[in-house]
Formats: C-alpha cells, sequence, structure tokens
C-alpha cells in the first residue's frame, strides 16, 4: 500500500476519534474492522503508540502506530519494517496517557532581543507547533529565570533546556551537556535573569531538581551583550541555519528519555 501523500495536502498533525484528539505520541487500541487480514486481525486488543497520520493520493487518512510493549519500538519510530503498522482511524479506540508516563520539561531560554541569544525561544516556538508525547511540556522561559526555576519543581522525570552558549566551537554547532553543579555560586533569586548554571542552583536551594537535565546548547555568532542598549532580533545565518537540526536533536532527546522511563517501569 503506497502512503506518498500529496505534497499540496499533507496530512493534519492530529485527529479526532470518539471525542479525543490523536496525534504523535497518543496511546490507542487496536480494533481491527471485520474483513481485516489475519495479522491485523492477530493484533486486535494490542495497545500501540501513534507514530504518525499519514494520507495518500485519494485522501484517505492512515495511522502509524507501534506496538507499546515492542522492545523493537524505536525502529518502528524510524519507520523500519515489522515495526511499524498502519490502520484507519476508525479502527483505534483513543486511550489516556499511562500512568507512569515519562513527564519532561523543554525549556527554552535566552534574551530575543539580543541577536544569538534567542535561540532557545526560536527552538521552542518550532516545537510548539510540532506534536509531541504526552507528559511532555514545552515552554519558553525567555529571560524568567525564578519561574524556571519553580517550574522545576513541578517533579518532572527529566528536563531539557535550550540555550545558545560560547564553547570554543564553530558558530551553529549543536551540543548536548550534563549540567554539573558544584557547590560554588550563590543561589540569589534574579528575576529577570536566565544563566542556567544559576537557575539550576536557585531550582536546588528551592527544593529539588529533575533526575535528568540535559542542555542543548548552540554556538552563537552574535550576542549582544545585556549592558548594550542596542537591540538585534534577528538570528546569525550559521545558527539560524542549525535550527531544524536542534528541533531534531531535542525530539531524539525526548523519545530517548520517555523509552528509558518505559523500559524502568
Amino acid at each position: 500500500m503506497s502512503l506518498d501523500g500529496d505534497p499540496g495536502r499533507p496530512a493534519p498533525a492530529a485527529i479526532r476519534i470518539a471525542g479525543a484528539e490523536l496525534r504523535r505520541g497518543s496511546r490507542v487500541r487496536l480494533r481491527p474492522r471485520g474483513g481485516a487480514d489475519a495479522f491485523d486481525l492477530a493484533l486486535a486488543g494490542r495497545e500501540a503508540i501513534v507514530a504518525s497520520i499519514e494520507q495518500d493520493y485519494e485522501e484517505r487518512l492512515h495511522v502509524a502506530v507501534t506496538l507499546e510493549d515492542d522492545p523493537g519500538r524505536a525502529l518502528g519510530g524510524a519507520a523500519q519494517l515489522g515495526h511499524r503498522f498502519f490502520f484507519a482511524p476508525e479502527e483505534l479506540e483513543p486511550l489516556g496517557p499511562r500512568a507512569d508516563a515519562a513527564r519532561v520539561l523543554v525549556a527554552g531560554i535566552g534574551n530575543v532581543f539580543l541577536a544569538d541569544d534567542g535561540f532557545g525561544v526560536e527552538v521552542v516556538r518550532r516545537l510548539l507547533q510540532r506534536p509531541r508525547p504526552p507528559g511532555v511540556a514545552v515552554a519558553d522561559f525567555g529571560i524568567r529565570g525564578m519561574d524556571l526555576a519553580y517550574a522545576l519543581q513541578e517533579g518532572w522525570d527529566a528536563a531539557i533546556l535550550v540555550d545558545a552558549a560560547p564553547r570554543g566551537q564553530p558558530p551553529g554547532t549543536l551540543s548536548v551537556i550534563e549540567p554539573e553543579l558544584d557547590g560554588h555560586g550563590a543561589a540569589t533569586p534574579d528575576a529577570h535573569g536566565m544563566e542556567p548554571a544559576q537557575v539550576l542552583r536557585l531550582a536546588r536551594a528551592l527544593g529539588a531538581l529533575p533526575p535528568c537535565i540535559r542542555v542543548v546548547a548552540c554556538e552563537p555568532a552574535l550576542v549582544v551583550p545585556a549592558t548594550d542598549e542596542q537591540i538585534l532580533m534577528e538570528l546569525s545565518d550559521p545558527v539560524r541555519a542549525a535550527l531544524d537540526a536542534a528541533v531534531a536533536l531535542v525530539e531524539r532527546l525526548v523519545d530517548d528519555l520517555v523509552a528509558h522511563k518505559e523500559a524502568a517501569s
């Protein structure tokens, strides 16, 4: 069966079934209709995760799913045969998120008025337009360090901070950092400051940090000092060129964290 969609009519990011919205990451129970082939019938009653919603040239919608208990489910997300199955929307029963579903916070930080310092905010803006698994929250914190410190207290299994960070690499280079907080540096509240290490120390002083924290950082080409009166809202060309890769990187990290939580449950 060919599922190559019409480029002029892309499949929707979400559909509604029985009053529930289904999108990538939604949980469903498989209910093959009468006349389905033997293989589909063998999957009847199994729980699955929506991998994508696709549309064929006749504008019929098909939902690609991976079985929730398939140890190779990550291969299904990569469109590998044998781990990814197609069903019509009416063959799916929406389910709520698992009680033990991973809770992940993706936080965009930075100042959009200071050139490449707005990298994290732009990545999160793009992520907000894309589907995400249940239990995953995406938010733009800008320069509101106190707000992020308090948000980190809300029982997340993991947090991913997205920011521009000079690390001596070519502009536009992406890095994944596991921050190590020592005992140095005061946890001084600053309602308008957003230095990640300082915010994490403050969050730790307030109560607790998520057990897993990652920073997705991009090497800036141009950052206007906060003390400068100049306003520059445009990202540099190398940083703008890295945005799509940054979105994909954050989504891979989220998928890995969710899969790790499920495997440990």
